[in-house]
């Protein structure tokens, strides 16, 4: 099984599904308070940079992500042969840089079972790092984002140390404080390799000025370094962690790895709500677990897990919106084709997901997304 946040949940079945996990016990009703507190402004987390507008996890990215407003940049984490965190959205680095064209590597070419799946191309824990920063950065989604594609071949590949440093640079310069929000990719299968990453992780955030004291949330698809991390944290009050969500019929990659029997929508029971509050403070879950879409391709009824996330005392971040046609919900499509980018598409569908009380959520286009939120919060 392979993760990735370019999946939409789109089904039906799905649908119901989540809208039983999520009230049975947990969403159902829940009374307002008698006065109503003031509405807290939402997270604005820039999914991988700004992914929609240059190649991803490039400083490029980031700088555009913090230039339009982003709250949080997001790095995802693999390990290099020689154990440093890079940020890659995936160890297979075939998609989103020039390996493939490098004569030098083509003997690194591989075929690896990562968290289920067969892949064959090039992976980040076959190179060094000094070896990763002689290759370029690429728009992963080709000519659906012309002006990120117009960037390839320009930009280096990035540690979250130096990611760290950058952000430190741009939030004393622009006067505001910016998060990151790391995510930890294949925490099992790097730690089966002999490159585990949370204690690598815990070592920067010592040494890390920004990483000790700026706003830092951590998030896996898997439970058990979550688990094993909050005692870890428990001191560090910069540190939340995240527990991210797929699709409700398959098991977590440390779950399926370990033969535990166990689902993502057995994390999203009334009981599974209340042991994920005990270790994290957000839960993550795709857009469509929160507003699924119906036969139509149009928004259906909220599925509840929002309200029973919040009863159980879990923040609820989602992911991710993107700006084009592809991925948008059917009401809020333009005709300008399937790959048109739809900017006051993107803005519309992003509010009526804030209406289901989100309290952050992922965006490729953080500029996009704080036109959102103004506009939320100004009504």
């Amino acid at each position: 099984m392979r993760l990735s946040r370019r999946g939409l949940l789109r089904s039906g079945a799905d649908a119901a599904l989540l809208a039983s996990l999520a009230t049975t016990g947990a969403g159902a009703a829940i009374a307002a308070p008698a006065t109503p507190e003031p509405r807290k402004r939402p997270v604005l987390v820039a999914h991988r940079g700004s992914s929609a507008l240059r190649p991803e996890h490039t400083l490029a990215a980031y700088a555009k992500a913090i230039q339009d407003g982003a709250d949080f940049v997001e790095p995802d984490l693999c390990s290099t042969k020689d154990g440093v965190l890079v940020a890659r959205h995936e160890n297979d680095i075939t998609e989103t840089t020039d390996v493939a064209s490098r004569p030098e590597f083509a003997a690194r070419k591989a075929t690896k079972t990562i968290d289920g799946e067969k892949l064959t191309g090039w992976f980040t824990e076959d190179f060094t790092f000094a070896e990763l920063k002689t290759l370029r950065a690429k728009e992963r989604l080709g000519a659906m984002r012309p002006e990120s594609q117009s960037f390839d071949g320009q930009f280096q590949l990035v540690s979250l140390e130096e990611i760290a440093d950058f952000v430190a640079a741009e939030s004393a310069a622009r006067g505001r404080t910016i998060g990151l929000i790391p995510e930890i990719k294949h925490s099992t299968y790097f730690a089966g390799i002999g490159l585990p990453q949370e204690d690598r992780l815990l070592d920067l955030i010592g040494r890390s000025h920004q990483l000790s004291h700026a706003p830092l949330v951590i998030q896996s698809f898997e439970v058990g370094n979550l688990k094993a991390l909050k005692p870890k944290v428990s001191g560090m009050t910069n540190v939340q962690l995240m527990q991210l969500v797929g699709d409700p019929t398959q098991p977590p990659p440390d779950f399926a790895a370990e033969g535990i029997k166990r689902t993502y929508g057995s994390l999203l029971t009334p009981a599974g709500l209340k042991d994920m509050a005990t270790y994290a403070d957000w839960l993550a879950p795709p857009t469509r677990m929160v507003i699924p879409l119906g036969k139509d391709g149009r928004l259906a009824p909220p599925s509840g897990i929002v309200e029973a996330a919040h009863k159980a005392g879990l923040k609820v971040g989602v992911w991710t919106f993107r700006p084009e046609n592809h991925f948008l919900a059917a009401d809020f499509r333009d005709g300008k084709g399937d790959a048109a980018r739809n900017a006051a598409g993107s803005v519309a569908e992003m509010q009526r997901y804030l209406e289901a009380g989100l309290d952050g959520f992922f965006t490729d286009d953080p500029g996009l997304g704080k036109q959102a939120i103004d506009a939320f919060m100004a009504r």
